[in-house]
């Protein structure tokens, strides 16, 4: 039995090995890897460059049965090991056995695969070409708007909801999203799922992980889990499907839920977790043992993502692994965006990789692409790479972006502390902070949030993570903390904090059901909660003060669009900025230049008054067009608009958004 000191021996020398120009100059390969079908044959590659032998089995069942056929691989150059099977194997599932260079067999998918079985531990050969629904050469995202609004939503929590209108056997499917006309329990008058989000006016959906995770079983239609627990990075999640044992239904049910997001006005973001897998004994590890993952110096694995490994980004074949999935997804599935998960775990090199080969094939800043700029702890990096957290973002690429954790904080108070406000919910903030919040952090100094330009700057008040905006402003504004309970004054507080939101320079992004005061009752984390909890809760939606909150978020987001002061998002959006100033203490002004073409107001001028009361305020000169308050996020659509000249009134915990007309 090994020591500890020989057990770290051994760790050191096979890091040294896997990190070194050696190892990569003999081992790295472009050459095609998984399952290629063809009418006639399939070849199977895999890439194990220190195994002793690999043999194929192929099933006719994707979970039962036995082998009808076994097959030795041959080892090929660069590591990789090939068979060639005669045939149409389409729909036949398959698996490997893996010797390593100890001598110790493991069974293994193919974590190359483009398909798999239920549950994904057997590993699927597919004609791609026969999962795609009608007309899938033709689709395309949407022309872009002038800016970017994001809904994040889990596939589950979507239409899991009784009342969701969408027929039982599709609640919680990927066929939910392709559907339209579905209304608050099949009333015909309160439009639910895709019709509540053409309603709203957002243009981008973020799907929460739809590639296969292993945390639920994907034939029970309770299991919940948000799937951050990746088992086959390539293959759509069969628990949304129909059908999860047939490995086709998965891939198109997912292609048709994209589709119908392109023809009804939306680009599609797909969720992605690069930073670890479900378990260290993934796919990967079991292939090439320890090479896709970072190590302690004792031998241990190393858990930056909190989640008991973290892939190393950072060596050569990991990064071609990562880089091709992201350009097969935006290929085979026409996904037009990507979310990183834990960013910080992958290297700046191959971030930018990424974001340079997909400019390359669809243009530049076409393809959406950001992450969360940090980790859950540190992570030993090969020397040379450097994290792609917060301090790398100014050194980025001006499109590829983070989550702005700086503003969400400022505006309704600290993620990791309940009960701890911030400016909209009884708090305080500094000038220069919020000044800074409206220039998308572009240009600062400091260690709260930078970037180069606002194109990297995701503005957000909730997303999956942690407290929903309405649960958090509960747990600070209500000592009773009724959830469900439409207060207003905390209705007001979550008008200020959008109104904030949207007056920020950068990409704007909330969480699905943030409109209407979505509650998970105070849980901070919902990941394995109940379906029944995570769920949107559609008549909530059509609540009365509820039912107003989501139409004053419906007006901003149509606003928005029309406001070249706050779509600038270029190195130089941050000079729009004239002035800001207090006009009172706890309330902030700002003055922006909103020229552009066919902007219908030269100035815009921001009031958010935290304060309990009103309050008046100096106006520049001119007269200035009300365009939102807290009352009507649709002043600006009025036949009769209210203008304003001399001093305007701040309404108490509200904003007042203000536009200069046009002599």
């Amino acid at each position: 039995m090994q020591t500890a000191t020989q057990t770290a021996a051994a760790a050191t020398a096979r890091r040294k090995m896997y990190d070194s120009k050696a190892f990569e100059a003999q081992y790295h390969t472009d050459a095609p890897l998984g399952a290629l079908w063809s009418a006639g044959a399939t070849r199977f590659a895999l890439w194990a460059p220190t195994a002793r032998q690999v043999t194929l089995s192929l099933y006719m069942d994707g979970t039962d049965g036995g082998p009808y056929m076994t097959l030795d691989l041959a080892r090929t150059a660069r590591g990789v090991w090939e068979a060639t099977v005669d045939g149409d194997l389409d729909g036949r599932y398959y698996d490997y056995a893996v010797t390593d260079s100890e001598g110790v067999c493991r069974r293994t998918a193919d974590p190359w695969a483009r398909a798999c079985g239920r549950d994904g531990a057997r590993s699927m050969v597919i004609d791609l070409r026969r999962t795609d629904p009608e007309g899938w050469a033709q689709d395309a995202p949407p022309a872009r708007g002038p800016e970017d609004v994001i809904w994040e939503v889990h596939v589950k929590d979507f239409s899991h909801d009784a009342r969701s209108g969408v027929p039982e056997a599709l609640r919680g499917k990927y066929k939910a999203l392709t559907l339209r006309g579905t209304t608050l329990d099949g009333d015909g008058a309160h439009p639910t799922c895709l019709d509540h989000l053409k309603r709203l006016g957002v243009n981008y959906v973020q799907l929460m992980p739809v590639f296969d995770y292993g945390s639920v079983p994907e034939d029970d239609a309770e299991a919940f889990n948000w799937g951050y627990d990746p088992v086959n990075y390539n293959v759509p999640e069969g628990s949304y499907a129909t059908d999860p044992c047939d490995g086709a239904v998965r891939i198109r049910e997912l292609k048709e839920a994209v589709q119908a997001l392109h023809a009804n006005g939306f680009r599609v973001i797909m969720d992605v977790v690069y930073n670890h897998t479900y378990r260290l004994d993934s796919w990967l590890w079991r292939t090439e043992p320890w090479y896709f993952y970072r190590q302690n110096p004792d031998g241990s694995p190393a858990d930056g993502s909190g989640c008991g490994n973290d892939l190393a980004s950072e060596r050569s074949m990991c990064a071609r692994y990562i880089l091709e999935s992201v350009l097969y997804w935006t290929r085979e599935y026409h996904i037009d965006g990507f979310r990183f998960d834990l960013m910080a775990l992958l290297d700046t090199a191959l971030m930018g990789r990424i974001r340079a080969e997909l400019d390359r094939i669809y243009g530049k800043g076409e393809k959406l692409l950001f992450g969360e700029p940090w980790a859950a702890h540190g992570s030993p990096m090969r020397r040379g790479a450097k994290p792609a957290g917060k301090r790398a973002l100014p050194g980025l690429d001006e499109n590829l972006g983070a989550f702005c954790d700086a503003t969400r904080d400022l505006v309704k108070g600290h993620i990791l502390h309940a009960e701890r406000p911030g400016f909209v919910n009884g708090g305080s903030a500094r000038l220069a902070d919020l000044r800074l919040a409206v220039t998308g952090w572009a240009g600062a100094q400091g260690g709260r949030f930078a970037v180069r330009a606002p194109s990297q700057t995701i503005n957000y008040l909730s997303s999956h993570d942690d407290w929903t905006l309405w649960d958090k402003l509960v747990i600070t504004m209500d000592p009773a903390r009724q959830f469900d309970t439409p207060s207003p004054a905390i209705l007001r507080a979550n008008r200020l904090a959008v109104a904030f939101c949207f007056g920020c320079q950068g990409h704007w992004f909330m969480l699905a059901g943030e409109e209407f005061g979505r509650s998970k009752q105070g849980l901070q984390n919902s990941f394995n909660a109940s379906a029944a909890l995570n769920r949107l809760d559609w008549a909530r939606a059509w609540d009365g003060p509820w039912q107003a909150l989501a139409d004053y978020y419906r007006g901003l987001i149509a606003l928005r669009g029309l406001l070249p002061a706050l779509c600038d998002k270029s190195e130089g959006a941050a000079r729009r900025l004239l002035a800001a100033w207090r006009p009172g203490r706890l309330a902030a002004a700002f003055q922006l230049d909103n020229s552009g073409p066919g902007s219908r107001w030269d100035e815009l001028l921001l009031f958010y008054n935290a304060a309990s009361c009103p309050r008046q305020a100096p106006l520049p000169a001119g007269r200035w067009q009300v365009l939102a308050d807290p009352d009507s996020s649709f002043r600006w659509e009025d036949a009769a608009p209210a203008l304003l000249c001399g001093q305007a009134a701040l309404p108490a915990a509200g904003a007042l958004i203000l536009g200069r007309a046009q002599l």
